[in-house]
């Protein structure tokens, strides 16, 4: 647990030294560090309160999900350590344990949180990592607007939700391209992809884009390579939308996009439409595969994925123009999603790849959009106006 981070010892050791070590220096070391404390690529995790263990519980593959954190002596101080390489962003909990019982919290002593459907946990900002600016509000952004609309379904049998985005100066004399988003409201709720993409629109880097976010029904039966789902996104919801909307109307201006499932379901409804949809925006793909034996892992959910996948990679198949994949590096699928760029290729699809020291979370698929977007949509157009 010793160290030097230019020239000086890290700031858990200075305590250790501290005499006389009482809840009073313990008061001081805390009030002068924001926890995690973070030097140099050393992250220091810390609890204070009475328990028999507490462990940081994380999912940064390659490590125990559960690092033991080490009593200070005499004080009611936890305390331990990961080396984090520049620019990481790891998402984490403490699990505390008292007389038998144990209770997984988020840090009280970290006030950054990130947030999903499953609920929230505390986050880590190694040296280097900064939330990006242009996924914050600018008050120089014009705003485009949100409208929510439903699309009754016969191929799923249900009416569907659709949210959709307009940008700003949207006119109904201009054409524009359209991006249909997968798990929409969690892409709205928690990867800011409205703020996204008035800020990237507003400072040129995307060109002006048509939205729409969806909303699954029974998520893990759609979007699992669902013939019913990919019907209702080519059949239903694309022909209305060109119908009403002053879009494109043409694989190039057409992107289906998604993260974990939803990207799966991205490819599965290009693969059953080949050429009809122009881009795929791919982040964080659960494309899991077996190459020898049915052991994948992921459970009866998976097994329509596993068997799509595997089909796909034998025998690869151009369903788009262009595919942009975005993983991280911490999550267990960083290993399907590198595999699969090089089959991409190989279909004769164009790709990009970005990687990031991040895991399966939506600030690292929103830390992604431009990216994604830039690329795919890129700005301005002129190509999609009249």
């Amino acid at each position: 647990m010793r160290g030097l981070v230019t020239g000086r010892k890290l700031a858990i050791n200075r305590l250790r030294e501290r005499r006389p070590l009482d809840a009073a220096a313990v008061d001081r070391f805390l009030a002068r560090h924001e926890v995690p404390i973070v030097e140099g690529a050393r992250c220091t995790f810390a609890y204070r309160g009475e328990a028999d263990e507490v462990s940081l519980v994380h999912r940064i593959v390659g490590l125990p999900d559960h690092l033991p954190l080490r009593r200070l002596h005499g004080t009611d101080l936890w305390y331990g350590m990961l080396e984090l390489p520049e620019g990481s962003r790891v998402e984490y909990q403490l699990e505390v344990t008292r007389g038998g019982h144990r209770e997984r919290i988020n840090d009280p002593l970290n006030p950054r949180l990130a947030h999903s459907p499953m609920g929230s946990s505390s986050v880590c900002y190694a040296q280097g990592y900064v939330t990006p600016d242009w996924t914050m509000p600018d008050p120089e952004a014009r705003q485009g607007s949100l409208t929510d609309l439903v699309v009754p379904s016969r191929a799923l049998r249900r009416d569907c939700r659709v949210t959709l985005y307009l940008p700003a100066r949207f006119r109904r004399t201009a054409r524009y391209p359209l991006v249909i988003v997968h798990d929409g409201g969690d892409y709205l709720r928690y990867a800011a992809a409205k703020t996204v993409l008035d800020n990237l629109i507003h400072r040129l880097e995307v060109a002006e884009t048509v939205a729409a976010f969806l909303y699954p029904g029974d998520r893990l039966a759609e979007y699992a390579n669902s013939a019913a789902h990919a019907r209702y996104l080519t059949a239903e919801l694309l022909p209305r939308l060109e119908a009403e909307l002053p879009l494109a109307a043409r694989p190039s201006g057409r992107c289906l996009m998604g993260a974990s499932f939803g990207a799966v379901a991205a490819l599965s409804a290009a693969y059953r439409y080949p050429q009809v949809y122009g881009s795929l925006l791919l982040q964080s793909g659960s494309f899991v595969f077996t190459d020898i034996g049915h052991g994948h892992g992921g459970g009866p959910a998976f097994e329509p994925v596993v068997r799509f996948v595997n089909r796909y990679r034998a025998a690869p198949r151009r369903v788009a123009d262009r595919v942009f994949v975005s993983c991280g590096v911490y999550e267990p699928l960083i290993v399907p999603n590198r595999s699969m760029v090089p089959v991409f290729e190989a279909a004769g699809m164009a790709v990009r790849y970005v990687e990031a020291r991040d895991g399966h979370s939506w600030e690292n698929w929103r830390d992604r959009l431009r990216d994604g977007l830039s690329w795919i949509f890129p700005g301005p157009q002129k190509f999609y106006y009249e």
